[in-house]
């Protein structure tokens, strides 16, 4: 699938996706992924439903869904480019991949946030409201050699 919007693309074609660019932010700007290899990224890619932000073909944004395209989707790894920030791009892009015919119908679609509560509040993602059904294992050094 494709969305337009003035000279940008958002597009679920993998064939686009530019793995220097993705793996360049996530590694070395985002703060939920500093130090992640290259390789995980490659393969977390792999098996999630993908999206890129696009302008005049070069790589300006990204986003992945980790879904079974039934039940459950959990939405991460959301970036625009700093140049490209403050145009209400983030918004569109989420907006384009909530849209995506994969990820209707879902039961429960889940996100983390440090500081985008309010973006992601517009489409309707709330905090847990029974945050004790919540468990994880978290290893936040597993990237640090």
């Amino acid at each position: 699938m494709e969305w337009q919007r003035d000279d940008y693309v958002v597009s679920d074609d993998r064939r686009r996706l530019d793995l220097a660019v993705i793996h360049g932010f996530l590694a070395g700007e985002s703060y939920w992924a500093a130090g992640v290899p290259e390789a995980v990224v490659a393969r977390a890619m792999e098996h999630s439903l993908c999206f890129g932000m696009y302008q005049e073909g070069r790589q300006t944004g990204f986003a992945r869904v980790v879904t079974d395209r039934a039940t459950f989707g959990y939405l991460c790894d959301v970036f625009v480019g700093t140049a490209h920030r403050g145009r209400g791009l983030g918004k569109w892009m989420v907006e384009c991949v909530l849209s995506h015919p994969d990820l209707q119908g879902l039961r429960r679609l889940a996100l983390m946030t440090r500081d985008a509560h309010g973006l992601y509040g517009e489409f309707g993602f709330k905090p847990m409201a029974d945050a004790t059904r919540y468990m994880e294992i978290h290893r936040p050094d597993v990237y640090q050699t």
